[in-house]
């Protein structure tokens, strides 16, 4: 059974039940846009009715197992006809069976704690390569995994405050709001609690 959009919290909910609490010295002021269109979703990403989900992808643009399941054959058969993609980079292909429209795939770096500047620009890239995507294809709703944070290694809390930036930023400068939801979606409480601690100094 998919999600839909009206069964998800906005961050803005989160605050107002006490689940996320007002940091004292914020990185940006608090913003009702950004309260508004952000959303932080535990659950399966495959389940969420939404114009596009981003699949933390290789650069051969390999399909997420679960992803790949719920999408059906065609979905693997439209990536392998796209000549791969350059981490940090994204590309998009349509849904299939899935309850999103769209799969936008983005190559996250493999970290790499010798060259933690590049790492940061490349991921920073995926949000903001995936984001700018979206715009281009007309979605209005987009959800996130935690790009780079499982074999590739990218520590959950450095990632977070990347991920949290760029949707920042883009919430920001997206003055006629055709993106209306971005969504954070994880898996696994203890990036939940990374999100929840960080989301409130963002």
């Amino acid at each position: 059974m998919s999600v839909v959009l009206q069964d998800i919290q906005t961050i803005g909910d989160l605050f107002k039940k006490g689940i996320l609490r007002t940091a004292e010295n914020p990185i940006y002021p608090a913003r009702a846009t950004v309260l508004e269109r952000v959303s932080l979703y535990q659950g399966d990403i495959t389940k969420l009715q939404t114009d596009a989900i981003v699949n933390a992808a290789n650069r051969f643009l390999i399909v997420d197992r679960a992803i790949h399941a719920a999408a059906g054959r065609q979905l693997a058969a439209e990536c392998a006809k796209l000549g791969g993609c350059k981490t940090g980079d994204a590309k998009i292909t349509a849904g299939y069976n899935l309850p999103a429209k769209h799969v936008i795939h983005t190559v996250g770096p493999m970290y790499d704690k010798d060259d933690v500047e590049a790492c940061a620009k490349e991921l920073a890239s995926c949000y903001r390569v995936s984001l700018q995507l979206a715009q281009k294809n007309s979605c209005e709703t987009i959800a996130f995994p935690s790009i780079s944070t499982g074999i590739y290694g990218y520590p959950i809390r450095d990632a977070t405050r990347i991920a949290l930036n760029e949707v920042r930023q883009f919430v920001d400068a997206d003055s006629e709001a055709q993106i209306k939801r971005i969504i954070f979606v994880v898996f696994m409480d203890t990036d939940r609690s990374a999100y929840e601690d960080l989301i409130p100094s963002s």
